[in-house]
């Protein structure tokens, strides 16, 4: 068996797309025109760093590998630039055990170093998949354990069932209104996010809006006048998919809908706002007819559970540092 490595092409998605749903597709189902979104439209690939390991004999995609940094002049990543991701790291099960995955890896770690990169996290990635290693691919962790790589963490995601779920009211505070973001307010949010929130979360707001967004998937807080609060919603037919709703194929025929991130000024906390705004996002996602909700990447499982959410997925986080 001969097996060569060429760069990340777009010709080859249907191909690897296929690859992935065969091997992991039973838990987390990849649609192509996401793979797209995440992996080929991010300009964070770092294509240095991004190989596909191809069969000459048959030319079949036999693993992969995709790696990223934050590239994006934007003020709000700034303190990431010396972070890099590892998106995903496949190989087909009938190619395992050859050298191919730790190939891929050290294609994958040489690019981040001399992208001047000190720590690469396991996903977590702009545009990611995955928070960490899902917890079922025990093998998997074990894999990156002797690689170097150490845990440091886990993450979640939660289900809700909306029907089941009491009260689905919007909910009341004398002072403080609950209700969807305007367009027109698109400024005044991303001031808000701007100082409160300063990060990722404004970083997916700002390409929420250069994507088309319109303002339907912010649930807002009001406090005499002004934006104290926020709480995003996503379903089918928001500008993009959103990461809570990756796994939408799983229901079948039934819509998925999506809440998180969201977060109260930090002066105005203590009051049960947090809790409410998750309740308004459900409110508002109900009203929609959605009856299936996911919260993606969250360790506030207490917190949710007040809803009546429950664990669904589980992920273990993983990070290298490097010594250039």
């Amino acid at each position: 068996m001969s097996i060569v490595y060429i760069n990340l092409t777009k010709d080859k998605a249907l191909e690897l797309t296929n690859l992935w749903n065969k091997e992991i597709g039973g838990s987390f189902p990849l649609r192509e025109e996401l793979f797209y979104q995440n992996s080929f439209e991010d300009v964070n690939v770092l294509l240095e760093g991004s190989w596909i390991a191809v069969d000459e004999k048959n030319q079949n995609a036999a693993g992969f590998v995709i790696s990223k940094v934050w590239k994006e002049d934007m003020e709000c990543i700034k303190s990431k630039k010396d972070i890099g991701h590892i998106q995903v790291l496949l190989v087909a099960s009938e190619y395992r055990n050859k050298g191919i995955g730790s190939e891929l890896l050290k294609r994958s770690e040489n690019s981040l170093r001399e992208a001047r990169v000190k720590t690469i996290l396991l996903g977590q990635d702009p545009w990611h998949y995955f928070p960490g290693i899902p917890s079922e691919f025990e093998l998997t962790e074990k894999w990156f354990k002797k690689r170097g790589y150490v845990k440091y963490g886990e993450e979640y995601d939660m289900y809700c069932n909306l029907a089941a779920t009491k009260p689905l009211e919007l909910p009341s505070f004398p002072d403080v209104k609950f209700r969807m973001l305007d367009k027109e307010e698109k400024e005044d949010f991303l001031a808000f996010l701007n100082r409160c929130f300063p990060g990722r979360w404004e970083y997916e707001a700002i390409h929420y809006f250069q994507r088309g967004g319109t303002g339907r998937e912010f649930v807002v807080a009001e406090k005499k006048g002004q934006i104290i609060g926020f709480c995003r919603i996503n379903d089918s037919r928001s500008p993009l998919i959103a990461q809570n709703v990756y796994w939408a194929p799983l229901f079948g025929n039934e819509e998925l809908g999506g809440i998180g991130p969201l977060g109260i000024d930090g002066n105005e906390r203590g009051h049960g706002y947090g809790l409410a705004i998750v309740q308004a996002g459900m409110y508002f996602l109900y009203k929609r007819g959605i009856k299936n909700l996911v919260i993606d990447w969250t360790g506030l499982v207490d917190f949710y559970g007040k809803l009546g959410c429950k664990v669904w997925k589980k992920y273990i986080k993983y990070k290298k540092e490097l010594n250039n």
